[in-house]
Order: structure tokens, then sequence, then C-alpha cells
């Protein structure tokens, strides 16, 4: 069984609504894959994801009531398999306490119609239409990952 977790800033907007996407992408593909999110920062630690992602979520049909903020734990990593993150920052500072051998990548390294590099932009300081474009880059890293992970 693989184990993916999804980091951003704070764990309240982009790497729940992704682990959300996620756990049903996977499910939809009969992929056996335990998913999870965490962010670098502290600051909502035990808290619900923003009202705004899960607004947004739930007008797409997905659930996220059950979320509640994480930090990113360095020991985690001998138990994930591969740590996806949202932007360069959080790639910095995820690489920075990583392991030599962990497997950490910008999540829509995954989206085959995404240039090199792209970033899931915080959608946090804007309005709701920030938060469905963000959804949608998740879904098309979502089904690219589940189908890279189908082949390997």
């Amino acid at each position: 069984m693989k184990r993916v977790c999804l980091v951003c800033l704070g764990n309240i907007c982009r790497s729940p609504m992704a682990e959300v996407v996620l756990r049903r992408t996977f499910a939809e593909h009969g992929l056996d894959v335990v998913v999870d999110s965490a962010g670098t920062g502290d600051w909502h630690v035990g808290n619900p994801m923003d009202e705004r992602a899960l607004a947004t979520l739930a007008e797409h049909g997905y659930d996220g009531s059950a979320h509640r903020v994480r930090q990113f734990d360095r020991a985690w990593f001998a138990e994930r398999d591969l740590v996806l993150v949202m932007d360069r920052e959080n790639l910095r500072d995820i690489r920075r306490i990583a392991p030599p051998d962990a497997d950490v990548r910008l999540l829509r390294s995954f989206d085959p119609t995404a240039p090199e590099g792209a970033e899931v932009p915080d959608p946090y300081y804007g309005g709701p239409e920030g938060f469905v474009e963000v959804l949608h880059m998740i879904e098309a890293a979502a089904e690219g990952l589940a189908k890279h992970l189908e082949n390997h």
C-alpha cells in the first residue's frame, strides 16, 4: 500500500482540498493508497479547513468536513512514499527537512497539461473563483497521479 501526504502552508485550503480529491480519485481507480495532508506552519493546528475551501468542495460533490489541520512532522517521511507540495516555497521548506531518499514533488508535476514547475496558487486572500480554480488544478493532477500509480 502506498502512502501520500499533501502539503501546503497552513493545511487549511490547498492540501486538505487535495487530500479529499485524491482519496476519491484513488478509490475510483481502485488504488489502495492512504492519503493525508499537513501544513508547514502550525498556526491552525486542530481547526477545520477554511470555510471557503469546504464550500467549494461541497459545491463539487466532495465532503471535507472531517478534516482537522496538522503540521508536517519530519518523522513522517519514514511512513510516506510520496510527499506532494503545492508551491515552490513548500517544496523548499519540505526538502530542507527531508532525508536524501524522500520523494518530494510539486503536485502539478502529475498534471500532463501543466507547464514544468507549475504550482497550485494559494487562494486564501482571493475570492471564491480562486478556490474553484485550485480545485480544477488539483483534480487534473489527481487524475494524472492515479494513472501514474496504475502504471508503476
